[in-house]
């Protein structure tokens, strides 16, 4: 069965990501919690729709999540528990800056940040007797002047790959992080003050 238990004998939640920032978030503020690896749809990762807003986008792939996850749960037949799904997007002028394929993909997005601002949106929803409750994260980043040694060396790190936008900022790119406003842990991939709200109404609450 693809689950991750995590060494908690009472987990109180199921994570439907593979993200193992998110799993460390959940850890940091002592939430127990099981990590589901629920096996992904076929073709594109997360297309998004022709016409379909940048900030639509994110909201829609994380309540398909959820709904994947919960679907996938009942066919297990695993216990009840609140679920919690989440997506993150990096938009930049408009346009969705997904998980770079490449090499090239990741420094023609780190070209295209370089010395720019950009929003960062973290749609979380939470799946919870039988309804999906949701909350958005939106922050602004600004990135300084990249060079081109600088975008070389921290692909050479292979910390761009499987991020949005092709960087982490808990990573080697906090170092390219001239500004942030709005939520380090929404960049991150996983608000925490949204998500703690979230499981309030779960009757989760957060120590």
């Amino acid at each position: 069965m693809p689950m991750a238990p995590v060494t908690d004998p009472a987990p109180r939640l199921y994570l439907a990501s593979a993200s193992p920032r998110r799993h460390e978030l959940l850890t940091q503020i002592g939430l127990p919690h099981t990590v589901l690896t629920v096996p992904a749809p076929p073709g594109e990762d997360e297309p998004q729709h022709p016409g379909e807003a940048a900030a639509d986008y994110v909201r829609r792939t994380a309540r398909e999540k959820a709904e994947r996850a919960a679907l996938w749960l009942a066919q297990q037949e695993l216990p009840i528990l609140p679920l919690l799904a989440a997506d993150t997007t990096v938009i930049l002028r408009g346009r969705v800056l997904g998980k770079p394929v490449d090499r090239a993909d990741a420094i023609a997005m780190l070209q295209r940040l370089s010395g720019a601002t950009h929003q960062v949106h973290t749609a979380v929803v939470l799946g919870y007797e039988g309804t999906l409750r949701e909350a958005v994260s939106i922050s602004e980043v600004r990135m300084r002047e990249l060079s081109a040694s600088d975008i070389e060396r921290y692909c050479d790190s292979g910390e761009p790959y499987g991020k949005a936008g092709a960087y982490g900022i808990q990573g080697l790119a906090g170092a390219f992080v001239a500004h942030l406003s709005g939520s380090y842990t929404g960049v991150m991939g996983l608000p925490l003050f949204e998500t703690a709200n979230l499981l309030r109404l779960a009757g989760i609450h957060i120590p």
